[in-house]
């Protein structure tokens, strides 16, 4: 049975292999791939702070540090690509802050600007 906001079996069959750490992999493995990413989609799903994650899925720190890398890499934008690219969609989750509003309203004072889910904004 799958925990509330873990993915199924089916959701990590078709994740598994877009993720770094497989052992065809350079550099380490990332044996605890799947509760890392379960753990990502708890703080994602609930609307918590990363400091309220459960300890079952790590560290709080360890777990925002790779997701902020996993980030930077594009790895969550492949993740999310595949898993929109299934017809049934079961497992897909939208809400208002994925709408993206008016042009001119997007930018705002100061011009536009892109910001990495999970990383600190700079003042």
């Amino acid at each position: 049975m799958t925990k509330r906001y873990e993915l199924s079996q089916a959701q990590w069959r078709r994740i598994a292999e877009l993720l770094p750490g497989k052992a065809s992999d350079p550099g380490r493995t990332g044996s605890d791939n799947r509760l890392f990413v379960n753990g990502v989609l708890w703080v994602l799903r609930s609307g918590a702070h990363w400091q309220d994650l459960p300890e079952r899925y790590g560290k709080w720190k360890s777990v925002h540090k790779r997701f902020t890398r996993w980030a930077k890499k594009g790895v969550w934008e492949k993740i999310f690509a595949s898993l929109t690219g299934d017809p049934d969609n079961q497992y897909l989750m939208l809400d208002s802050t994925l709408v993206r509003v008016h042009q001119q309203a997007a930018t705002g004072k100061g011009g536009p600007r892109i910001r990495l889910w999970g990383v600190p904004e700079e003042d």
